[in-house]
């Protein structure tokens, strides 16, 4: 029985935050969050905080072995644009978008397909 965790409204651009997911979909949690805690981009610390988060869902609702969880899904999704205004010359301004992330990640059993 596979569990989810979500992690909403984080402030890091997509495009990033999906390097980093790409690294750990389909890898068991162990070698998933040592691959993490080795990875120094901002979006990894982001990432195994869901990953964590995931396992003790799915340890506390379906009662399973955490030695035996892959993170069989993850992905990441736009959230929100802010916009802020940066002032340019001639009185013009132009647009900054600071991008936000919606991640999620999905952990099975091994094999539970």
């Amino acid at each position: 029985m596979e569990s989810r965790a979500v992690l909403r409204h984080v402030r890091i651009a997509p495009r990033k935050a999906r390097l980093v997911v790409d690294m750990v979909r389909g890898k068991p949690i162990e070698e998933a969050l040592s691959v993490l805690d080795f990875t120094p981009k901002k979006a990894a610390r982001l990432i195994a905080k869901t990953v964590r988060s995931a396992v003790a869902n799915a340890e506390d609702t379906q009662h399973v072995d955490v030695d035996k969880l892959v993170v069989k899904s993850a992905f990441v999704d736009d959230g929100p644009l802010t916009w802020r205004w940066r002032p340019r010359a001639h009185g013009r301004a132009t647009g900054i978008r600071k991008r936000t992330s919606h991640i999620t990640i999905v952990v099975d059993e091994r094999g539970a397909e």
